[in-house]
């Protein structure tokens, strides 16, 4: 993760995990990192909802999202995520990797979602041209 977030490996992190369930049935596994110079003292450390959500306490101290960048891949589960997904031997996954930077293009967050693939759509909507927040 430290590569991700532009930051020496090794350095500790620190991370959240979620599980999104939908009809009773854990739908997503998600775990979010942030460097602790970031992240460390702050409700980010916390095993609790987020007063306003964490999008709104990253922008109060001066992180707000200008890029964000994805991966999405297909493979096969761990043994941990077929378990948490309810997944069969042969049942692959989505794994979608989110960066997001700040203003200046520096990393600040990543996001590593799992989703069961044949439960999932992906639809993208971009902007370019004109409507594009930089005119490209």
């Amino acid at each position: 993760m430290a590569g991700l977030l532009g930051i020496p490996e090794g350095s500790a992190v620190v991370e959240r995990r979620r599980l999104i369930h939908l009809d009773g049935r854990t739908v997503e596994s998600t775990r979010t990192y942030w460097p602790v110079a970031i992240a460390g003292g702050t409700a980010l450390t916390q095993a609790r909802k987020i007063k306003g959500g964490a999008v709104a306490l990253l922008a109060e101290l001066g992180h707000a999202a200008h890029v964000v960048r994805e991966e999405v891949r297909a493979r096969m589960p761990d043994d941990d995520e077929r378990a948490v997904l309810g997944l069969g031997p042969s049942d692959p996954v989505l794994q979608l990797v989110r960066q997001t930077l700040d203003g200046e293009g520096a990393p600040f967050q990543v996001d590593v979602s799992v989703f069961a693939a044949p439960t999932q759509r992906l639809r993208y909507e971009m902007r370019v041209g004109q409507d594009a927040p930089d005119g490209r």
